[in-house]
This record gives C-alpha cells, sequence and structure tokens, in this order.
C-alpha cells in the first residue's frame, strides 16, 4: 500500500520534532541497536561472504533514488535487445541468516519512517554501508535478469547471486530533467521507453498504481506550512521496474511450487461507493461506466483536490497481506488485485524483512535447487510477523500524521475550513471524518445533528492540540 510520505524540515527544537521525539519514546520503539547486534554487524561488514557469485562489476549499474538517500536496495542496468529490451536488476543481498543481526530484524520486520527520519530494520553498518549499492562499491546481491519483447511483455527471468558495482547515484528530479532534454544515455534513456510500455502492460491487464504525492511540512518560525511534491514521471517508471521485478518472483516462485505472495482481495462495493462519494465531493468527474483505474490515471498529483483523492484512493488498498504456499497450492486469492497479477515483495531487503526470504525462494528456483532449511523454517512464519510489522508501521504513519495535523492547525482554532464528509459513524450519524482542502488533512468531525455524508460542508475548528495529538472539527 503506498504510504503517506511526509517530510519534515526545520531547525530543531521545534515543538514538532519534540512531540516526534516524545512519540517515539510513547510507542515503545527502539532508539539504537544492542551492542551485540552492532558488534555482530560490524564483523559482517568487514567479512561478506562472496563464494559462488558471479562477477558483473563490468556492467555500468546506476540507483535511483531520493536525494540524499544511504539505503540503496536496487540497482539497474538496461539493454535494447534485437528483439525487445533486457532489464538487469541488482538487489541488495547481504544479511546472514542466523546470528543477533537476523534476530533483530525479525524484531523490527520494517523500517519505520517519521517525517524528520527513520527507525531502520538493519545497522546502519550495513544498510547505509557494506550492503548498500553504494556507487564505486563492489557489492554482493542477487541479480534479475528479465527478458521483455518489444511491447513490454515479459518473456524470461532469473536471479542469480553477483557481485555488482554502481557507477553513479541519481534522484529523480536529475534523472527526469536528462530524459527531458535528451541528455541521458541510452542506459538511463530507456527506463522511460520501458516504464511507458511497463505501464501500458498494466492498464492492459486491469492494474494501477497510485502515485501519491509527498507532503512537505515546513517550519515557519513557531508555526508550520503544508506543502505538496508530486512525484515526476521518473518515479513511476523507476517503479514500474520494481513491479516488474516482484512479479517474475512471483511466477518464479509459482513454477516452483513454494513461495510467499503479497496479496490483496478485490475492493468491497462499500468501499468503493464511499470514494465514489468522495470523487463527487472533490468534483472529480467520475462516471458509472468508467472503471476505478482509469479515473486514478487520468488523475494530476499536482493539483491539490486530486492529491487529496489519490490520498483516499489508498483505502481500497487494505487487505493486503501476505501468503505462502508449498506443493504448488495456490492461496485464496493469489493475486494482488491493484497490480492485476501474482506479485511478491522481493525489492527492498534493506527496509522488509520478507523481501530477503522472497529472493532467497527465487534464487533456489532459478538454480532449481530446495531452497535452504533455514527459509523453510521461517516461512510459515513470516505473514504474521509481516502482519504484526505492518500494524506497527501503520501505528506509526498515523500518529505522525495525527500530530502534523495538530501542529499546522494549533494556531487557528476557531476558523473557518472548506471540506467534505467522507465516513460516518455506524449508529451515530452525528460523527464522522471531514477532509478540509486547505490545508489537506483528515480529521474528526462532531455534529448535534446527522452530518452530510460525500457532501461539502464549511467546517470550525474546534480543537487541536498538538499534545495529545488531537484535531476535531464541528460544522459551522
Amino acid at each position: 500500500m503506498p504510504r503517506r510520505h511526509l517530510h519534515l524540515t526545520g531547525a530543531d527544537g521545534t515543538p514538532l520534532r519534540s512531540a516526534l521525539h516524545t512519540l517515539r519514546t510513547g510507542l515503545g520503539l527502539p532508539a539504537g541497536f544492542p551492542p551485540a547486534v552492532l558488534a555482530e554487524a560490524v564483523e559482517a561488514a568487514r567479512t561478506p561472504d562472496v563464494s559462488g557469485h558471479l562477477d558483473a562489476t563490468d556492467l555500468p549499474f546506476l540507483t535511483i533514488d531520493p536525494p540524499g538517500s544511504t539505503d540503496l536496495d536496487q540497482a539497474m542496468y538496461l539493454e535494447r535487445r534485437p528483439h525487445g529490451f533486457r532489464v538487469l536488476y541488482a538487489i541488495a543481498a547481504f544479511v546472514r541468516p542466523g546470528g543477533e543481526p537476523d534476530a533483530e530484524a525479525h524484531r523490527r520486520v520494517t523500517t519505520l519512517y517519521f517525517p524528520d527520519g527513520r527507525i531502520p530494520l538493519h545497522p546502519p553498518v550495513l544498510s547505509e554501508g557494506a550492503a548498500s549499492l553504494l556507487p564505486g562499491e563492489t557489492r554482493p546481491a542477487a541479480l534479475w535478469r528479465i527478458d521483455l519483447d518489444t511491447e513490454g511483455r515479459t518473456v524470461a527471468a532469473e536471479v542469480r547471486r553477483a557481485l555488482v558495482r554502481s557507477r553513479a547515484q541519481l534522484d529523480y528530479a536529475g534523472v527526469q530533467r536528462q530524459i527531458d532534454a535528451g541528455t541521458a544515455e541510452e542506459p538511463l534513456a530507456l527506463l522511460r521507453v520501458i516504464g511507458l510500455l511497463r505501464q501500458q502492460q498494466e492498464t492492459a491487464r486491469g492494474g494501477i498504481s497510485l502515485d501519491v504525492p509527498e507532503q512537505e511540512i515546513v517550519a515557519r518560525g513557531r508555526t508550520y506550512g503544508l506543502e505538496y511534491r508530486a512525484p515526476v514521471p521518473a518515479e513511476s517508471w523507476n517503479a514500474q521496474i520494481s513491479l516488474l521485478t516482484g512479479m517474475a518472483a512471483a511466477a518464479l516462485m509459482r513454477d516452483s511450487g513454494t513461495g510467499i505472495l503479497r496479496t490483496l482481495p478485490v475492493a468491497p462495493d462499500g468501499a468503493v461507493a464511499r470514494l465514489r462519494r468522495s470523487a463527487e465531493a472533490l468534483r472529480i468527474d467520475w462516471p458509472h461506466h468508467v472503471p476505478y483505474a482509469e479515473v486514478v490515471r487520468s488523475l494530476d498529483p499536482a493539483k491539490g483536490s486530486h492529491a487529496a483523492f489519490l490520498q483516499e484512493c489508498t483505502t481500497l488498498l487494505r487487505g493486503a497481506g501476505y501468503s505462502v504456499f508449498t506443493h504448488g497450492d495456490l492461496p485464496v486469492p493469489a493475486v494482488h488485485a491493484a497490480v492485476a497479477e501474482l506479485y511478491t515483495h522481493c525489492t527492498a531487503p534493506l527496509r522488509r524483512l520478507v523481501d530477503r526470504y522472497a529472493a532467497e525462494l527465487c534464487l533456489a528456483a532459478t538454480a532449481e535447487r530446495e531452497p535452504p532449511e533455514w527459509v523453510l523454517r521461517a516461512l510459515p512464519g513470516l505473514p504474521a510477523e509481516m502482519a504484526e510489522g505492518t500494524r506497527r508501521a501503520n501505528t506509526v504513519e498515523r500518529a505522525c500524521v495525527d500530530l502534523v495535523e495538530a501542529a499546522l492547525l494549533g494556531d487557528r482554532i476557531g476558523e473557518v475550513f472548506d471540506g467534505y464528509v467522507i465516513d460516518v459513524k455506524d449508529g451515530e450519524p452525528g460523527i464522522g471524518t471531514v477532509h478540509i482542502e486547505d490545508p489537506a488533512i483528515v480529521a474528526r468531525i462532531e455534529s448535534s445533528t446527522p452530518l452530510p455524508l460525500g457532501e461539502r460542508l464549511r467546517a470550525r475548528l474546534t480543537r487541536a492540540d498538538l499534545g495529545s495529538s488531537k484535531v476535531l472539527f464541528a460544522p459551522a
């Protein structure tokens, strides 16, 4: 599920930064790694196991990430072939099974993101050092080779252990400028070509990608402002390479008979009807004969109302989970409804626990051998571990959003805002949820009379408490 991206700029010591620190403590989140974990991670960084790795260091891989990123999971090299294209996609593969860092990763499950930083899955000596695909450094990786035809369809895929060396660390804005100006050399220029072909394939199979804008919280003295940053097309093209790899991995596991899939059931009619009411309130045209995916593809994330609707669209992705299968018995459902195909997570092992196991299953499938015993032992428990890790990440995200909203509105109590009611509590029609247009926030609203679900209204801010992270509105 696309996460709500929040990024805080401004000096330390602001009330919001202090509140975020208090939030970490209140949720009982780790402030660092235990000494035994750090000591073993340092030793592992000094002595990587590269036995049996192919030497692919001659290929000029590159990475594309947000500016300043240091935990680089993926590097790519794209080629044009006589009958299509070849995607070479290197995924960080470093953390050893067993030992303290592995046990700690099972406790943490995912990297946790805050507006002012993150709590990493692995010690930085690995995730930002010896395991990260940093430019100029030779690194062990799971190297995918995916061949596509001229229309972007997968015709062959495999993954092997390899040593790789990235030549360049790029960011999305810089990549977009090079491609738009026509100055990108072919390996990079092909990102647009292949990305657009894969988007066409996504449309054909009925899939959908949500380009959810990033929100930047800017400190302005003792108050804050909220600004949207719409994603550039290069971000979507890059995401298509990751989706392509996740689908290739799922197909490999399906064919081998053992795997773990990322699954999502089709959204229930009630959730779609609720989203239609949101579209109507935001004045987004959604004729009844037009599929949801087509509406999403028509949106412009740079527009405030479209950005707000894209945030609401993520509600249809609730219910995603992980499903293990053995002996070729695929789960039900097996398909990820948004991807509209078998799919797994395998491209972010520095930030998500399950990806390392998916990679090992695919490496074994390519080599036509049984998966490692340590993988098979862990596999049955992974869905529950990932569910708990996802629950914790969602709690952090929701708490951060609440804090940000309280900080944004702290000095505006009594003001009236334009918004619309997106939800009403069952059995209590006077309690619901309002989406404020500017700033684009979602908060509780209480009324002595039934709230007009799906309709626009003027809402008065009655509470905005940074200490308790509570924001409350009432009809004006």
